[in-house]
């Protein structure tokens, strides 16, 4: 037990040395900054993912994260925009407004199972969408455009955070803001799921009828677990407005939640961390394949498919695999 947990540790400074030094030391030395917007990019596309992997963890399939997360932008950038908020202000006021929406949508959607919940969740994205077209607040087709930069955090006269337009490389500054609030969030997860409550979502996952018949609040804990994602999936869409210095209806579409839900599948359901693996992956692996030209999709397709039915629990059940033969 010692040994696991000292492991676990060692791989938590591992993991932190790498994204708060050796990487931007990389980058660096090689000056290809350019992909401090790629990475901060899966930092920010894990969150929205992990909220996701959150609401497979209480048996339901959520593809509607994109509409949070274009909610979450829009919130951000109107709040900064016309009424001359603070970002970072406006960063848990986004993720509040989308938790708030959430409990609204899931006291009857969560009601449904399966197929039918994600058939619910797929169309929110697309309403998201729409109601962003037509609202004259979010200035329709046209978005929001010329949002500032962050500007500085002060606490009691102490700058905690300077102004990012005063910094000479803004790119950065958003890969570290991005790296920590993922593994803020990450951490939060964890800490979460191996709690008391994490344990009680975990038996919704398995027999609802039977959680219920000993005393477990199903409908509590759904929506609780159902707020959460929507919180990350509403805070990752306004940092993107921040980065971009733009919002448009189209910025969040269906196949950025589709995404979103296969990242979960390819790192692995069953792991918490399953999410950032797989938007890593994923996110670099289209990447690469878009040198294949017309057959970019195709072959994508045929990858997923094959890692589906060769590690169906997801890439991190490589390590458990391994660990079994040995």
């Amino acid at each position: 037990m010692t040994l696991n947990r000292n492991t676990r540790i060692a791989a938590v400074v591992a993991f932190l040395a790498i994204v708060f030094v050796v990487v931007p030391a990389a980058i660096s030395s090689s000056g290809r900054f350019d992909l401090y917007y790629t990475l901060t990019s899966v930092a920010l596309l894990s969150i929205a993912s992990a909220g996701v992997w959150l609401t497979f963890y209480i048996g339901r399939i959520n593809i509607g994260q994109g509409a949070y997360a274009l909610t979450g932008g829009y919130v951000s950038a109107i709040l900064v925009m016309n009424h001359g908020w603070s970002f970072w202000l406006t960063l848990p006021v986004a993720g509040l407004f989308c938790a708030g929406a959430s409990v609204l949508i899931g006291l009857p959607i969560l009601r449904l199972r399966g197929v039918y919940f994600a058939m619910v969740t797929l169309v929110l994205t697309e309403v998201a969408r729409l109601l962003a077209l037509a609202l004259p607040i979010t200035n329709g087709a046209k978005g929001i455009v010329s949002i500032p930069l962050p500007g500085a955090l002060s606490v009691f006269g102490i700058t905690l955070i300077p102004d990012f337009a005063t910094l000479q490389n803004s790119r950065l500054a958003f890969y570290l803001l991005a790296v920590t609030l993922m593994v803020v969030c990450f951490a939060v997860m964890y800490r979460l799921v191996n709690s008391r409550i994490g344990k009680l979502c975990q038996s919704l996952q398995q027999n609802e009828e039977l959680a219920s018949s000993i005393g477990v609040n199903i409908a509590y804990l759904r929506v609780i677990a159902y707020a959460v994602s929507s919180f990350f999936g509403g805070v990752s869409g306004a940092i993107f407005a921040a980065i971009s210095q733009s919002i448009y209806p189209s910025s969040f579409t269906v196949t950025d939640s589709v995404n979103f839900m296969l990242n979960c599948f390819l790192g692995g359901l069953g792991y918490v961390f399953g999410p950032m693996l797989g938007t890593l992956v994923l996110y670099f692996g289209w990447d690469l394949l878009f040198q294949t030209g017309q057959f970019q999709l195709l072959i994508y397709s045929g990858l997923m498919i094959v890692l589906m039915l060769v590690l169906p629990n997801g890439i991190l059940s490589l390590a458990e695999m391994t660990r079994k033969k040995g």
